[in-house]
């Protein structure tokens, strides 16, 4: 993974005693923007986003602990490591009047960081976050059952580009890049460390649940939704449950929020449908 090319000059930070965080930085602006990818993802999820709000703001884009460029370490990954990896990253940058960016996974960490201390972050803005949608006992069970490293390891090169394909409406051209790093990944021992990871992360979003929280976060909130997401919700878990109704529960019972949700977008809206995200993202950063 340290080959992979980034589009913007890697830089690090040392969190939490001994974590090496890699990050990217471009722009200038009063407010800093903190992008904050999702399961088994990285900061080049970000590129165009980074790419249209960095003539206006601060645009700063990371790779959590365990993946990417950053450091591989024996992490218990719960979504408290996580968050408390943004603070120090926050404090260690000395970073002010920040708007903190979290998709999917990311978004979950993004509420948790605020529930933690909200003292340093302006705004927030979670795009197809986990953490509105929960999951009873009995579907946690099957998730420790069956999201395993030995099945993550055996899943083929076929299913994984059609995983890929469930984060989109329509996957685009541009976004090849994202199947060929996994496949080039599987050829190195990196493979082995991220296959023990994602399990974990899993389990830290099911034991990490914000949920019933909500209603404690106070910073103004932008929720983005595509309206074709295909991951959230479950739809083996939650048949029932649409979307646009998992993104109502959030925009509900979060105080000051605003809910947008995208068309011919799945989940990986900030990418599919950048042209139509980047104008709301703008419009929101400057209220």
């Amino acid at each position: 993974m340290q080959d992979w090319k980034y589009p913007y000059e890697v830089q690090q930070v040392v969190v939490l005693d001994s974590i090496e965080i890699a990050y990217v930085e471009a722009g200038a602006g009063d407010q800093t923007l903190l992008f904050v990818h999702g399961l088994g993802s990285n900061l080049k999820a970000w590129q165009k986003n980074m790419d249209a709000l960095k003539d206006e703001f601060r645009c700063i884009a990371l790779d959590l602990p365990g993946y990417g460029k950053s450091s591989k370490g024996d992490y218990t990954f719960e979504v408290d490591f996580f968050a408390q990896t943004i603070h120090q990253f926050i404090d260690s940058l000395s970073l002010q009047n920040v708007t903190l960016i979290g998709h999917s996974m990311g978004g979950q960490i993004a509420m948790r960081t605020v529930l933690q201390d909200n003292k340093r972050i302006d705004k927030l803005i979670l795009i197809a976050p986990a953490g509105f949608e929960t999951f009873s006992e009995k579907e946690q069970s099957w998730f420790q059952n069956f999201v395993t490293p030995t099945i993550i390891k055996a899943t083929p090169e076929k299913q994984i580009t059609q995983n890929f394909y469930l984060n989109f409406h329509v996957f685009p051209e541009d976004a090849q890049f994202m199947i060929d790093d996994r496949f080039a990944m599987r050829t190195t021992e990196e493979y082995d460390y991220y296959c023990e990871m994602i399990p974990k992360c899993v389990m830290g979003m099911l034991n990490g649940s914000v949920r019933a929280q909500l209603s404690a976060i106070e910073t103004p909130t932008l929720i983005l939704f595509g309206e074709n997401d295909r991951l959230i919700p479950n739809a083996f878990f939650h048949p029932d449950l649409t979307t646009l109704k998992v993104a109502q529960i959030g925009d509900e019972v979060i105080p000051n929020s605003k809910l947008a949700m995208i068309p011919k977008a799945g989940h990986f809206v900030q990418w599919e449908q950048a042209e139509l995200v980047n104008p709301i993202l703008r419009n929101f950063l400057k209220r």
